[in-house]
């Protein structure tokens, strides 16, 4: 995100770009997941932020599912040397799949079964920390010139009725332009976030222009952060190709964003409906946790999971359990 606001004058649309993505749909995700996941230490010395479970599915499942959802076909995976699990997570177990099979256990076979026949998966190492926009210019060989693609942040999972990768393309298929996930985060909580501004041209809707770097609660163009999820189209994949890295030598799709936002190019941002958890956040994931353990059928059967918590609210958790 930019450090100062960025005003842009102007009409948005006056030059459209050449390429051919309006009359596409959206069926390829790009997930970057190559970082080091350096706050969750010491659980991410070995294996990666994104393989912590919230009950019983690590993180990235859920972003996946969500994709999913949302009628995404194949999803490419924007790795590094210390994310071989996630490959493996979402590749086949012969062994493990012939024990279960051998046991009876059925259920957990189908369930296993299922998380490699999600999508297509491919997998690409980003060869050096240099950015979010790098990590999305690595998985270019598989986009095609012309196509649309959405690109998903691992540490935001929701929980919405219709999931938000979904939002997001409706929203796209109605405007034809980049579209940002925006989530309301409260005056209070706008200097954690890149902030976006603009003006809402319907309930859940923003026409952008701009973006404030974590900004003063009295300095906040509104309360709507970008959240981890976008749809891209091919004029923003070519800006990130011949943008310039920022004065930390990273390449970030914000500038890409902006500069497109100042060659009045129009950018739209949803708000997304739905809860949203921070799990790059401590406090947040273990709040995912809970929240998805009252939900699940077997952690929260007949709702002891619901009592449990309950009991440590009133203060009546024996101290042996």
């Amino acid at each position: 995100m930019a450090a100062a606001f960025l005003y842009l004058r102007g009409l948005f649309g006056m030059l459209r770009f050449p390429y051919t993505c309006e009359a596409m749909n959206i069926r390829k995700a790009i997930i970057p997941v190559a970082g080091l996941g350096t706050r969750f230490l010491p659980a991410t010395k070995a294996q990666p932020k994104e393989m912590l479970t919230i009950v019983d599915k690590p993180a990235i499942q859920y972003v996946v599912e969500e994709a999913v959802a949302a009628g995404i076909e194949e999803i490419i995976f924007v790795t590094s040397q210390q994310k071989r699990a996630i490959e493996d997570h979402f590749d086949r177990n012969a062994e493990l799949e012939s024990r279960l099979a051998s046991k009876g256990r059925t259920k957990e076979l189908a369930n296993l079964m299922k998380i490699s026949n999600l999508a297509k998966f491919a997998f690409v190492r980003q060869q050096a920390p240099l950015g979010d926009g790098h990590a999305i210019l690595s998985a270019l060989p598989f986009i095609g010139a012309d196509e649309p693609v959405v690109v998903m942040f691992g540490d935001d999972i929701f929980d919405a009725e219709v999931s938000v990768t979904s939002q997001l393309i409706a929203a796209y298929e109605r405007y034809h332009d980049p579209v940002i996930a925006l989530y309301d985060v409260g005056k209070k909580n706008v200097s954690k976030y890149g902030i976006a501004g603009g003006k809402k041209i319907s309930k859940y809707v923003m026409e952008l222009n701009g973006f404030i770097e974590k900004p003063a609660a009295d300095k906040a163009p509104s309360t709507f952060a970008a959240v981890g999820r976008y749809v891209v189209t091919p004029e923003i994949l070519h800006l990130l190709k011949t943008q310039k890295p920022g004065k930390d030598g990273e390449i970030r799709l914000a500038d890409a964003f902006i500069t497109h936002l100042s060659n009045n190019k129009p950018i739209y941002g949803k708000v997304v409906e739905g809860i949203r958890f921070d799990c790059g956040s401590k406090l947040e994931f273990m709040i995912a946790a809970v929240h998805f353990a009252q939900r699940h059928p077997e952690a929260n059967a007949d709702g002891a999971f619901t009592r449990y918590l309950k009991s440590v609210s009133a203060g009546k958790l024996s101290k042996k359990r």
